[in-house]
């Protein structure tokens, strides 16, 4: 007889403007497309994800462009031959989606501080008590692989960005290697950073597989399922993959 499948609760959230940032390799631009698909399934809202990453050229949420708008999805990034360059050229259009956009608008910001720099110049436009920013935690990079090395780079992001951060996101991960082991181990620096800066763990990021292993005895806050959405360059001849649309509750 088949166990029963577990009833994670969804994220959600009541901020017009949600920045997930996060160290390199974190799968901080995964998470944005998927949260991105999953606002689109979950609320009445108008969904807009701008991509603002000029940190990795190869992992950027608009490489899901084109199937994020089949869901109905505003993509903000520059197009054509512009389409993968390092700068942060869109500035104009991103800073009038965060001061008037009446939707949820994503902004999947670059790896580390120097990514986030690109912030501090739209930091006068955010709205003071509508928006989160959100640290996207692998505990398998370098870099986030403690406490005390996560508190330091948050601290580098703030002081770049000039925002402050709200929340926390538990992504640790091992590319396909990862498994419920590897999830729940994210989940306890997840918990101890948490703890140390008294900001909630707003959701856990793993895949369908991975929660198969997992219960709500392992995770007792939000799960938001990861559908592999961003392909490197030398897959992407292959074919688009499918965006199955989230079943809303």
């Amino acid at each position: 007889m088949a166990r029963p499948k577990p009833q994670f609760s969804p994220p959600a959230f009541s901020k017009r403007i949600l920045v997930i940032v996060g160290g390199y390799g974190s799968g901080k631009s995964e998470v944005s497309v998927n949260l991105a698909r999953h606002l689109a399934a979950a609320t009445n809202r108008s969904i807009a994800i701008a991509d603002l990453d000029i940190v990795n050229p190869y992992f950027r949420s608009r490489g899901a462009s084109q199937l994020l708008e089949q869901l109905g999805i505003e993509p903000v990034h520059p197009t054509g031959n512009l389409a993968h360059a390092d700068l942060p050229i869109i500035i104009p259009r991103v800073k009038g989606a965060i001061e008037r956009y009446d939707g949820t608008l994503v902004l999947d910001v670059g790896g580390d501080d120097v990514g986030a720099r690109v912030l501090s110049s739209l930091t006068d436009s955010f709205p003071q008590n509508d928006y989160d920013l959100l640290l996207v935690l692998n505990a398998n990079r370098p870099f986030t692989s403690t406490v005390e090395a996560c508190l330091k780079l948050m601290k580098q992001i703030e002081t770049a960005s000039r925002l402050k951060f709200s929340g926390i996101i538990s992504n640790t991960h091992l590319l396909e290697f990862t498994t419920a082991e590897t999830v729940r181990e994210g989940l306890v620096l997840a918990r101890a950073l948490s703890a140390a800066t008294k900001l909630p763990i707003v959701f856990v990021a793993a895949t369908e597989k991975q929660l198969e292993d997992l219960s709500t005895d392992d995770i007792d806050v939000p799960v938001l399922p990861l559908e592999r959405l961003l392909l490197k360059p030398w897959e992407r001849g292959t074919g688009a993959p499918s965006i199955p649309t989230p079943k809303k509750d």
